[in-house]
This record gives C-alpha cells, sequence and structure tokens, in this order.
C-alpha cells in the first residue's frame, strides 16, 4: 500500500478584517474630540468649515489627518475672540472709536464728570476717553485703607453712584482692574501686590453689582499688582498714581454699534 502523505498544515493567516472599523471608531473618536473642544467657541464661518471637513471625511473615506484643521489654526485665539478684551483690540485696528460709540461714550463721560465736580472729587476720580474705550481712574484712598482690599463702609456709598451711572442700555462690556505700587506685601491674606490688585478689582466690582440694573455678564475683573503703572514709583505722588483701580467701559464690538 503507498504510504499515505502527511498533510502539511500551513500557517493560518490572522483575519485583519477588523482594522477596518477599528480605524473608522478611531477616526470618529479623533473627530469627536475636535468637535467638543472647539464647539464652545468657534463662530459660523469655522463651525461651516468643520462640517465640511468631517463631510468629505465620511463620504470618501479619507483621514483626519490628511486636514490642516481651522481649529488648530485658531486655538490661539478663540477665547480671546469672546473676551471683553477684544473690544480694545478692534477698536484699535479699526483706528479708534466708531462716530456713534464715541459719541455715546461721550455722554457717559460728561455725565461721570459732572458727579466728579459736583462731589469735588477731581483728585481722586477721573474719566478720560481713549481708544480703548472710557476709562474711570479711581485713586486707592478713595475706597481703600492700606494694604485691605475692603472697601470701606463710609466710601461705600460712592460705589453705589458710580453703579447708577454705569446704567446703559443696551448694556455694555466693563472691565475691573485692581493697580498697586511696587511696594512689596506680605499679610496673612496677600502674598503679592497681585493677590491685593484682584480683591480690590473683586470687592469693588461686587459693590457695583449690587445695583440689581447692571448685568454681570457683562462685567469682569482684573488685578495687574505693580505690573502697569501711570507713574514713576521712585516718588511717593507717583506711588500714590499707580495705587488705583479703573473701570474700563468697552466699546462696542458689533458692526451695529459702530455705524
Amino acid at each position: 500500500m503507498p504510504k499515505k502523505r502527511k498533510k502539511k498544515h500551513h500557517d493560518e493567516h490572522m483575519d485583519e478584517s477588523w482594522l477596518v472599523p477599528y480605524a473608522d471608531i478611531l477616526t470618529l473618536l479623533l473627530a469627536l474630540f475636535i468637535v467638543l473642544f472647539a464647539s464652545s467657541s468657534v463662530d459660523a464661518t469655522k463651525f461651516h468649515q468643520l462640517s465640511n471637513v468631517f463631510n468629505e471625511i465620511f463620504t470618501s473615506g479619507s483621514g483626519v489627518m490628511d486636514y490642516s484643521s481651522p481649529v488648530a489654526e485658531e486655538v490661539a485665539s478663540v477665547s480671546e475672540k469672546n473676551s471683553p478684551s477684544n473690544g480694545m483690540k478692534q477698536a484699535a485696528e479699526n483706528g479708534g472709536l466708531g462716530k456713534q460709540d464715541q459719541k455715546e461714550l461721550s455722554q457717559i463721560q460728561q455725565k461721570l464728570n459732572e458727579y466728579i465736580q459736583k462731589n469735588k472729587l477731581s483728585s481722586k476720580l477721573r474719566a478720560s476717553l481713549t481708544d480703548e474705550g472710557l476709562l474711570v481712574t479711581i485713586r486707592d484712598n478713595v475706597l481703600f485703607d492700606s494694604g485691605s482690599a475692603e472697601v470701606r463702609n463710609q466710601d461705600e456709598k460712592i460705589s453705589r453712584e458710580i453703579s447708577d451711572l454705569l446704567e446703559m442700555n443696551p448694556p455694555r462690556n466693563i472691565v475691573i482692574s485692581g493697580h498697586t505700587d511696587n511696594v512689596p506685601i506680605q499679610t496673612y491674606q496677600f502674598n503679592s501686590n497681585w493677590d491685593l490688585s484682584v480683591m480690590r478689582a473683586v470687592n469693588f466690582m461686587k459693590l457695583l453689582l449690587n445695583n440689581n440694573k447692571l448685568d454681570p455678564a457683562m462685567f469682569s475683573a482684573k488685578g495687574y499688582g505693580e505690573f502697569k503703572p501711570v507713574a514713576s514709583n521712585e516718588t511717593k505722588e507717583g506711588r500714590a498714581k499707580n495705587r488705583r483701580v479703573e473701570i474700563l467701559i468697552m466699546p462696542r464690538t458689533s458692526a451695529a454699534g459702530n455705524k
């Protein structure tokens, strides 16, 4: 009898068909993360760009990495576009305030100047119209004791009166900023001038917002410490000028507001 030949067992090839749906899942996840990252602040134009990209991805089978992402190009400036400070940049780039904006802010400035003159506060308060908006400067000794971030009880009246002057329809973005001199501070409350300046801005803003006619969503607070001086810190007078709280009434950024 002829010998039966042994069948050679060939190595079985692993079924790799699972790679296709796996790659699709990875592509979908990557697309999802991009959308989640950008959807909260992307404007209509960028959303349309994203929509076109994803339509091409899911209809032609191309990968996400084959496209230059509109999100990646703008990610550094996304948050800035929705922040109040963007109004300052737009105003500067457009050559200053629009005519209507300037007229409205001039009217607010006039009311503030009348209040300052009536209460004999010209040495302590100042309202000036700039390309950034209407800037109201308040010397720190009008509101605070040295090294303190709490507005004195007797000076809360000034906060209430200023808040009345900030009532606008429609409302504008308003930035409250705190500033100090360069003399170091180290207390149980504040480790630095930055801490002090931030809390002064926040506490003053809270008093303004006791006026329920003001919209808290239009307000923000910042602290610059000693890093935005308006005078030399070499003299007592200069340091006194640097210790201040500022109210910046922003220009309107909409096209309608600048016509």
